[in-house]
């Protein structure tokens, strides 16, 4: 009885290491959302979304300082479900896909914000622009994604840019200037170690 409890104990201290270490993970596309939002005009708030994100997040609990992002948004990703416009957004005019075909964004600080919350600052750089920007995120949930059998992190962020900032202004300002961007992810870290199986019969009692 002693030893299993001794080995449970481990077992325990393990896994909580592993959740408080500084942990990798890399952002799972299928579970992962980028959304831009604006004004057309004052009548409508229209959306498009960006998917095919590939990204790593690094994440130290105990120490947040140390946590970074590291993100790519692909232009292929570029979905408003209106694919006449979506060429557009690619076209020249606006992100010029064909020589720009990736969006990026790199941490240059993390910093808590309060239980749960934590801001992110880094470089976006759209096109030839980079500017700083600051993710105001949230942190969903961290633990072990139960279909995966890996440890996982869940994040929402929010931050608002000026697209003239980065060269695709067009129409501006009677189409907004101020586009609010929204992040969803699940990102997935290392495979979580299987418990021990518990000794088959009775333990003596001693």
């Amino acid at each position: 009885m002693f030893k299993r409890l001794v080995l449970a104990t481990a077992l325990f201290a393990a896994s909580a290491a592993a959740f408080a270490a500084p942990v990798s993970y890399k952002m799972d596309p299928n579970h992962t959302d980028v959304t831009a939002s604006w004004s057309h005009f004052g009548f409508s708030n229209p959306i498009a979304h960006f998917g095919q994100v590939d990204g790593t997040i690094v994440y130290d609990a105990d120490n947040v300082g140390q946590s970074s992002v590291n993100v790519t948004i692909p232009m292929a990703g570029l979905n408003s479900h209106v694919g006449a416009f979506d060429e557009h957004l690619r076209s020249a005019d606006f992100f010029d896909a064909a020589k720009y075909p990736a969006i990026t964004f790199k941490s240059t600080k993390v910093e808590a914000a309060g239980d749960g919350k934590l801001r992110v600052f880094g470089d976006l750089t759209i096109k030839e622009s980079t500017k700083p920007v600051v993710l105001d995120v949230t942190i969903n949930k961290i633990g072990e994604q139960p279909m995966a059998k890996k440890l996982a992190a869940g994040f929402d962020a929010t931050t608002t840019i000026k697209r003239t900032d980065f060269g695709v202004g067009l129409y501006a300002p009677n189409v907004s200037d101020a586009v609010t961007i929204r992040i969803t992810t699940e990102a997935l870290g290392p495979k979580v170690e299987a418990a021990a199986p518990a000794a088959k019969g009775k333990a003596k009692r001693k």
